[in-house]
């Protein structure tokens, strides 16, 4: 049941990204050079912070795990 609720999830999302996409793009085309560059400074935030938060928690559960493996 769990797994038909995430695939359906799944399958819905790129239909409320695409929406998104051609908001921001709009946005930009209006703003000019200075706008793109903070939309695209935006994403570049967005998308090193999932992988920033995994790395600590990756790296935490490292350090504890050899501990108390010595």
């Amino acid at each position: 049941m769990a797994r038909q609720i995430i695939i359906t999830i799944i399958l819905l999302l790129p239909q409320f990204i695409s929406a998104q996409c051609a908001m921001c793009r709009a946005v930009v085309e209006q703003g000019g050079e200075e706008m793109a560059e903070g939309i695209n400074s935006g994403i570049v935030y967005l998308m090193a912070f999932p992988y920033v938060i995994v790395g600590v928690a990756a790296y935490l559960f490292y350090r504890n795990w050899k501990k108390k493996n010595p």
